[in-house]
């Protein structure tokens, strides 16, 4: 059985050329495609089965990129979704993978590449080249300090709170009341949208805030 693909992006003739290039592999097959992301979801409730992965434009008219993955993710979670685009800057990349795509790809990709990122996606749930996948890491550091601002007072109670110390014994190191310490602690939960310290800790890793190492 072939994977089934869609395909959202609001320039004809590279739609229909994708289309055809990625029918044309031997294990895929384009069942949808749509020259912007209302069309597509008008589409997809009367199809007999859903695509595997829909590939999206990140800019397109009437419905953007970043909403359409939304509107995917909230009716249709068990589709994959792919972005697409000519630009590698920072919003694109942030805006696209934020609201949950699995992947993003250049639309100057090469063929061979396009189809094992697509078949890494369903295989796997994701693929990131390395410049994607590095790029993206550091947009996600950047974002962090920039947007969500954590103070320098609190990356040294966070660096703490990654150890073995206890609540207590971070106060005393930092030189500050327990009290205080519990309003670093509630700070970087509301900041970091977590609930526990683990999840503290976890969240911290992944955005290489801290490292064990």
């Amino acid at each position: 059985m072939k994977i089934t693909i869609g395909i959202a992006d609001d320039q004809l003739l590279f739609l229909r050329s994708l289309s055809n290039l990625i029918n044309e592999f031997e294990d895929f097959e384009v069942i949808v495609d749509a020259l912007n992301g209302e069309a597509l979801l008008r589409q997809l409730p009367e199809l007999p089965k859903q695509p595997d992965i829909i590939l999206v434009d990140v800019r397109m008219p009437v419905m953007d990129g970043p909403t359409t993955v939304s509107k995917l993710a909230t009716a249709y979670p068990q589709i994959k979704t792919v972005a697409l685009s000519m630009k590698e800057d920072d919003h694109s990349i942030l805006s696209m993978l934020r609201a949950g795509c699995s992947a993003y790809i250049l639309k100057d990709v090469h063929p061979i590449e396009l189809e094992k990122a697509l078949k890494e996606v369903l295989e796997t749930g994701y693929y990131n080249s390395d410049s994607i996948s590095t790029h993206y890491r550091r947009l996600l550091r950047k974002q962090i300090s920039e947007e969500v601002k954590i103070t320098d007072r609190e990356m040294v109670f966070l660096r703490l709170a990654c150890s073995d110390f206890t609540y207590k014994e971070i106060a005393s190191k930092m030189f500050l009341s327990e009290k205080t310490i519990d309003g670093y602690r509630e700070a970087l939960f509301h900041k970091l949208k977590v609930k526990s310290r683990v999840g503290m800790a976890l969240e911290a890793l992944k955005l290489e805030l801290v490292s064990f190492s």
